[in-house]
């Protein structure tokens, strides 16, 4: 497992809204991988390899003078996680149909329940990008069908679309957090269709799927859209999501050089996820 240093970032926010949307984005953009809303603000996470001194720089929302935002940090050893974790996680609810919690919750009344430890990993469903792709999992068939969650984080989208059906999941991250993460979380949920690797897009030659969820950022997206249309099977289906509403028309444009028409578009707090089709 791996013995990464984090360094944490312990932000107080006021006004919360929208000041905490827009600084976790920024946050995001600057490579900080996990996030904890809290009552004052939130708690921001970063690998310290990916750190420096001038990390916060470009944050516009720092120097605004709409908002009061203050912040300390350290360094968090990762076994310190699961503290952080059972301290601050709330369950997820979405659509009153999936709920995303923790062991230490009670068992909820909603048809699928996904029992998550995330530690350092992205993707709890608390982010508005997470939120939307299950949204997209509940709302589309995935029944019998091949899926890739590219991106995977927790594995949380993973582990709902063999709920949902699918019979062959490659879920894939390049860090090895959540890759260790992802194989925990897809064995506490008893899942037997889900294979999980540790890598990027290069991993996807030879491969197809009915199906792509890709959960990452912008500029990510755009450079991998090309190795996610030559994997999907004929009339298969794209998810996208990491990205704001205004980033919609580039993300269109460069689907389209691939056949690929955007169907649906969902959005939450100036984030989307947009399906397309091919």
């Amino acid at each position: 497992m791996s013995n990464s240093i984090y360094i944490g970032y312990y932000f107080t926010v006021q006004p919360l809204v929208p000041a905490v949307e827009i600084l976790i984005a920024e946050l995001g953009y600057a490579g900080f991988e996990s996030f904890v809303e809290t009552e004052n603000g939130v708690t921001a996470y970063i690998k310290k390899e990916e750190w420096n001194n001038e990390i916060l720089t470009d944050s516009q929302i720092l120097k605004s003078n709409e908002f009061n935002i203050n912040y300390t940090f350290n360094e968090i050893e990762q076994t310190n996680w699961n503290e952080e974790w059972e301290k601050n996680f709330k369950p997820i609810v979405v659509d009153d149909v999936c709920t995303v919690r923790a062991p230490f919750h009670e068992i909820p009344n909603t048809k699928y329940n996904i029992v998550i430890e995330p530690k350092m990993s992205f993707g709890t469903g608390h982010h508005e990008t997470t939120h939307m792709m299950i949204q997209h999992i509940l709302n589309n068939d995935f029944t019998n069908k091949s899926v890739l969650d590219m991106g995977c984080g927790t594995g949380v989208l993973a582990i709902l679309a063999e709920m949902r059906g699918a019979t062959k999941i490659d879920a894939i991250d390049i860090d090895n957090w959540c890759y260790i993460n992802s194989l925990e979380n897809v064995e506490r949920n008893n899942c037997k269709h889900i294979s999980v690797y540790e890598g990027d897009a290069s991993l996807l030659e030879s491969k197809s799927y009915d199906i792509v969820i890709a959960n990452i950022n912008r500029n990510i997206l755009l450079a991998d859209i090309s190795k996610y249309a030559a994997c999907l099977n004929k009339e298969g289906q794209l998810f996208l999501s990491g990205f704001y509403n205004h980033d919609i028309p580039i993300i269109e444009k460069e689907c389209s050089k691939y056949g690929l028409k955007l169907q649906e578009s969902l959005e939450r707090n100036n984030w989307v996820s947009l399906k397309f089709i091919n």
